[in-house]
């Protein structure tokens, strides 16, 4: 209780002084505050960025519902600190704290991280270094929490292996129960943290890296993985939830804007087009949709609950929805009702349609958001994203049509056999959009394009391909910052630096561990962020390990190499992937699998039927 004063001391001291106080100050509306003592399980939920960023997670959201519905557990909040708050904290000596109770982080008995992307890793050192604990697992003694990590950016782990003691492979809706049994058992055994450890690692879904040896061949690359701890277990199987579970009913209303300052309603989980390129496609596997009643029902609630007046529905792909037609006419009645203003993200031209927009009729008009990804039918081909310029053409002109009067397009360069033919093809292709935007609209009309370079990552069929080189990059940027400088059209273009850092990062092996502490040292943190990202600070970290970058990015692979990731299966086969590797080599594209099964390995792995897989009715 006395450092739990003294933080609220602190606070009252020094918030006026910081940007945006209400980072940090809790309290927000549906917040769950427990007696610390009132529970035996203490679990920090942590999101290695700013509250701005971290609060809209639905991750977090979804954890903290579940966790603080135990009676015996409960679950807080903490985000990074921005520069100023990181300051004081540092110069007062004060302990990295919850929002909730104001506890030190290294209070608790479970720390958890929520990792989405790469460029977050060295956030996670510093916060663990502000919240008094060690950096590196190794060196974690018996009073010190359990520290785990989950998201996108641990289904390859290795990099980050030397800071952790486990990782969630996968969905958390499930395994986050079975961790806190083990926890709450176990306290209340007197066992161990290693014993603990070792007893985590009895859960499905659970990596524990230190059970783990890397056997390397003389060319640096992988032979082995070894699981000395478990010699029959050679991989870790991801979780996934077959039915979605219930939407948090209570979720919390921030104190500040937030970059998504709205609800989201997720409608469905996974997706069936198969896009080589698209990493959350594949590890997302397979598809799983809520039914109509649950959703308006939530949406419902929540709206009620929170007075919030603008809802999401969240997926990979809404319109690929069973019945986003009847789901959107209920939600449309459901607005009328409460004034809602709601966004449908993720549309796909395939699926996109007129009835669609139709019954989006009425509705205040914002951005439209098409994803051609590349400039020419035959490189969506390679792609497997089969989308022809004309049907996007022709979908610019019906939405235009409808009142939409703000298209944003989303292009990616350095795809695999891609050819300056196919760069000119962006430039020809939005200005034909911009033309048809400005007729239709009298003018009145943006186009915003947003151009980022092809990253190849784990666990999809381009995973064997490296990124595109600098010069080449460079070169093809260049030609589309020159060609549409006069067309009153908006362009953003991705850092090559930083894309070039996520390649590394995501594609990267144990060695890195030390690189990413050595960056982290120079002073990086906040590398996703352009004010505060500096590639000399990773330059100098890959030089001082005698590290060459290029090894990780730019180097193709046989499709025999072993991967570091290779020893966390997804469910989709080694063979599926490559299988769709040799067809992108000849511009053949896949169908939807809700139309034919690709045999991916999902159901014979997971010993399941697609098809099945759907959430059923609310519950009486």
């Amino acid at each position: 209780m006395r450092e739990s004063q003294t933080i609220k001391e602190f606070l009252d001291r020094n918030l006026i002084t910081v940007q945006k106080p209400g980072r940090y100050v809790g309290g927000e509306f549906n917040q769950i505050v427990k007696k610390w003592d009132s529970v035996s399980c203490h679990v920090a939920l942590v999101f290695p960025d700013i509250y701005d960023i971290g609060f809209p997670n639905l991750g977090i959201s979804i954890l903290y519902d579940i966790i603080n519905k135990h009676d015996d557990a409960l679950a807080e909040r903490v985000f990074a600190p921005w520069m100023d708050m990181e300051k004081l904290l540092r110069e007062n000596e004060v302990p990295l704290f919850t929002l909730e109770n104001k506890k030190p982080l290294n209070q608790f008995d479970l720390i958890g991280f929520s990792i989405p992307y790469e460029t977050l890793y060295t956030n996670v050192l510093n916060m663990l270094q502000l919240a008094d604990l060690p950096i590196w697992a190794s060196e974690r003694l018996a009073s010190d929490p359990i520290i785990i990590a989950g998201g996108h950016a641990t289904f390859n782990p290795e990099p980050m292996h030397a800071f952790f003691d486990a990782f969630v492979v996968g969905e958390g809706e499930e395994v986050i129960d079975e961790i806190i049994n083990v926890i709450k058992h176990d306290k209340e055994k007197g066992y161990k943290r290693e014993q603990i450890i070792d007893h985590l690692a009895m859960i499905d879904g659970i990596y524990i890296p230190g059970y783990f040896d890397v056997e390397y061949n003389s060319d640096k690359t992988i032979r082995s993985y070894i699981n000395k701890e478990q010699p029959n277990k050679h991989s870790i199987t991801k979780r996934f939830s077959k039915k979605l579970p219930t939407p948090p009913q209570y979720p919390l209303v921030p104190n500040i804007n937030v970059v998504h300052d709205r609800i989201v309603v997720e409608i469905m989980r996974g997706c069936s087009r198969g896009c080589r390129f698209c990493q959350a496609g594949m590890i997302m596997r397979p598809i799983r949709e809520r039914c109509i009643d649950e959703i308006i029902l939530s949406m419902r609630n929540i709206v009620i609950n929170t007075g919030i007046s603008e809802i999401s529905l969240l997926s990979l792909s809404s319109s690929d929805y069973t019945d986003i037609k009847e789901l959107i006419d209920k939600v449309m009645e459901l607005s009328d009702e409460f004034n809602l203003a709601f966004s449908l993200p993720s549309l796909r031209i395939e699926s996109f349609n007129s009835d669609l927009m139709d019954s989006l009729e009425g509705k205040r008009k914002g951005n439209f958001t098409i994803a051609p990804e590349a400039g020419s039918d035959m490189l969506r081909s390679v792609i497997n994203k089969p989308i022809p310029n004309s049907s996007v053409l022709e979908t610019v002109q019906n939405i235009c049509e409808k009142g939409w009067n703000n298209i944003k397009l989303y292009f990616m360069i350095g795809f695999p056999n891609e050819s300056m033919q196919d760069i000119e093809g962006i430039v020809t292709l939005c200005k034909k959009v911009n033309d048809i935007g400005k007729k239709s609209n009298k003018g009145r009309f943006k186009l915003h394009l947003s151009i980022n370079t092809f990253i190849p990552k784990p666990h999809t069929p381009f995973e064997w391909v490296g990124l595109g080189k600098k010069e080449q990059i460079i070169e093809k940027t260049n030609y589309l910052r020159e060609n549409l400088k006069n067309s009153r059209i908006q362009v953003d273009f991705s850092d090559f630096n930083s894309s070039y850092l996520e390649s590394v990062l995501s594609r990267g092996d144990r060695k890195l561990s030390k690189v990413i502490y050595s960056a982290w040292e120079n002073g990086a943190k906040f590398d996703a962020w352009k004010e505060c990202s500096n590639f000399e600070n990773w330059d100098k970290a890959f030089s001082s390990n005698s590290i060459d970058p290029d090894f990780y990015t730019h180097r193709s692979r046989e499709t025999t190499e072993i991967f570091p990731w290779d020893h966390i299966n997804i469910g989709v086969d080694k063979e599926f992937l490559i299988k769709e590797f040799d067809l992108s080599k000849n511009m053949q594209t896949s169908i939807d699998c809700r139309h034919e099964c690709l045999v991916c390995g999902i159901q014979t792995n997971f010993q399941i039927n697609c098809s099945k897989i759907k959430s059923v009715g609310v519950e009486e």
